[in-house]
């Protein structure tokens, strides 16, 4: 998942981890994203959009899987800074990536901005997933 030229910086001595298995802890990784992305020099909207991915990303964690976590990390690549948001489960994993990425896709009936929605608020945006095994999605914003 890392290119090479990608590394992360010395801006922070550790990337931040939030355990999610509940609500509250989907609002702690929001803040805890929009803190980090306010020192990176995100303006207040890009923030905002970053806290809405890591909320869509976040739900899918609770809803399908139980549990799973949030990281959090600052990246750097051809010497600008971003942010990076890795959301990871070890649930059952999403079968068909391609229709789970469809606008307006919802298994649970939820009216959220879904994981294309999540895409749309972030400048890159990976999936992988294996049936039995969990999903990680890793999406990244660069300060602009």
């Amino acid at each position: 998942m890392n290119d090479s030229s990608e590394r992360t910086s010395a801006f922070m001595t550790d990337s931040i981890r939030i355990p999610i298995d509940s609500e509250a802890q989907i609002l702690t990784a929001r803040r805890e994203a929009r803190s980090l992305a306010a020192r990176l020099g995100f303006w207040s909207v890009e923030q905002s959009f970053i806290a809405m991915a890591i909320s869509e990303v976040a739900l899918n964690i609770l809803q399908y899987a139980g549990k799973g976590e949030i990281v959090l990390d600052v990246i750097e690549k051809n010497d600008a800074k971003g942010i990076l948001v890795l959301a990871r489960d070890e649930g059952p994993g999403i079968s068909d990536i391609e229709l789970a990425m469809q606008e307006g896709y919802s298994t649970g009936g939820g009216a959220g901005l879904g994981l294309a929605g999540a895409k749309r608020l972030m400048d890159e945006f990976e999936i992988v997933s294996e049936v039995g095994k969990g999903t990680t999605v890793r999406m990244v914003k660069w300060v602009r």
